[in-house]
């Protein structure tokens, strides 16, 4: 007897890594994870340990996760593939070119920034990622009702970051899941364990 279409469970794939068929036009969703489930993306996703996790909790949305160091990616990889996840992509690029020339617009539910380097020298920050332009793309980026969801341990981009999203009319202040704030990146282990405190803030898009 055939089995029911219904309990068949998709095989995951061999590696999660993948390389576009083009760094010029955007990215065919559907073509890349076969269905027309919510998209989040992690910007900067360090060794995964929120990636997987979360994609773990929600099989039925898609995940991308973004790392411009191999290692990290291949650590992800590895982390995925223990779990058995099939809605989860990992892509190796520059995250500000990933979100304004890939990515198709309004294409996110949701965007995870978690610690972000933050070039704490004062001739160094014009190399923060976030900033009132970075809010633009942002909202181009996500759906109607997207959520930007920041994390960081320096309290000055902190600053920097909140204001650039308050200063945007297409932005609103969004609260934060006690399930979404429960779980933690490799950097925010290390920062707590050394007594280090961690802040965070959500930014909705407005209709």
């Amino acid at each position: 007897m055939a089995m029911d279409a219904k309990q068949v469970k998709p095989i995951p794939p061999r590696t999660f890594i993948f390389h576009p068929p083009s760094y010029v036009d955007r990215l065919n969703l559907k073509q890349l994870f076969a269905n027309d489930n919510p998209l989040e993306v992690e910007l900067g996703a360090g060794d995964g340990s929120f990636l997987t996790q979360w994609a773990n909790l929600h099989p039925d949305r898609n995940f991308i996760g973004i790392e411009r160091l191999l290692g990290r990616l291949r650590k992800i990889d590895r982390k995925a593939a223990r779990l058995g996840l099939t809605n989860l992509k990992l892509l190796r690029i520059e995250a500000g070119y990933f979100l304004g020339y890939l990515l198709p617009a309004g294409a996110l539910s949701a965007l995870h920034i978690y610690f972000p380097d933050p070039w704490p020298k004062r001739k160094q920050r014009k190399n923060r990622l976030i900033d009132r332009e970075f809010t633009e793309t942002a909202a181009k980026a996500l759906a109607a009702q997207g959520v930007v969801y920041l994390r960081t341990d320096d309290r000055d981009y902190f600053g920097q970051m909140c204001a650039a999203f308050r200063q945007n009319p297409r932005f609103s202040e969004a609260e934060v899941s006690a399930e979404l704030q429960k779980l933690q990146t490799d950097f925010e282990r290390g920062f707590q364990a050394r007594g280090i405190q961690t802040v965070s803030a959500a930014f909705r898009t407005v209709d």
